[in-house]
């Protein structure tokens, strides 16, 4: 669709320096769960070298009434702008962008090696899975420093109980994090305890670029199908 303008309904820290964003959603916009926008901030009262165009993964899934996006409140001029803006600012928004959705086949399981901010398109993700009740068997690893660190906990959780096919696995690299949590860097070893059979499923990696790369190379010594391996970079989120 053509670039449009979009209203900031509401703003909320959801993590460790993680802040959410609610935005108006265009009569007839559609996206397929996965996808993301390019926003544009209109006469920002500051600007630097990147620019004022991020591209922002949705958090919400096709069904729901509004649009949301995450991301990590780096020092930047366009983070500083985002983050003072009150309800009811517009931003020009562009989209729907990107290939990173669920695979059609039910058939494969579908495994997500997720860290930090890569987390956003995966919600979308599992959450219209479970809305359209869909019969893919999904297994998210989710990690992060720590359990304060992590957005969007509760909502897995809550898919969770939803939807007897999605498993949730948390993992923290501190020693933070209860009962159900593994802890330290997502290995081979840890995979196993989760997945019984690493060569049948689909692999979804996201997340900051050396942790897609480890992962990718943790799975492919592991003996999974490097075909069978999809990924979104988040590079300086």
């Amino acid at each position: 669709m053509a670039m449009v303008d979009v209203k900031l309904l509401r703003k909320e820290t959801v993590a460790n320096g993680t802040m959410l964003f609610e935005w108006e959603k265009p009569a007839g916009f559609e996206y397929v769960a996965g996808q993301f926008g390019d926003f544009t901030l209109i006469e920002p009262d500051e600007t630097d070298a990147e620019g004022n165009v991020r591209g922002f993964s949705f958090v919400t899934a096709p069904f729901e009434e509004h649009l949301q996006t995450a991301t990590r409140m780096r020092d930047t001029a366009f983070k500083r702008v985002l983050q003072r803006l009150p309800p009811g600012s517009t931003v020009k928004l562009d989209a729907p962008y990107g290939d990173f959705r669920l695979h059609k086949n039910s058939a494969t399981p579908a495994v997500f090696l997720i860290g930090g901010i890569g987390i956003t398109p995966v919600h979308s993700m599992i959450a219209q899975a479970t809305h359209e009740h869909l019969p893919h068997h999904i297994t998210l690893l989710f990690s992060n420093k720590s359990a304060a660190d992590a957005p969007f906990t509760h909502d897995f959780e809550r898919l969770a109980q939803a939807n007897p096919n999605f498993k949730f696995v948390p993992v923290y690299t501190d020693a933070s994090g209860g009962a159900g949590a593994e802890h330290g860097f997502i290995d081979a070893d840890m995979l196993k305890r989760h997945v019984p059979d690493l060569d049948a499923p689909i692999y979804y990696l996201a997340g900051p670029a050396g942790m897609v790369k480890a992962m990718r190379q943790m799975l492919v010594a592991a003996g999974a199908d490097e075909d069978k391996i999809r990924t979104e970079e988040f590079s300086g989120y």
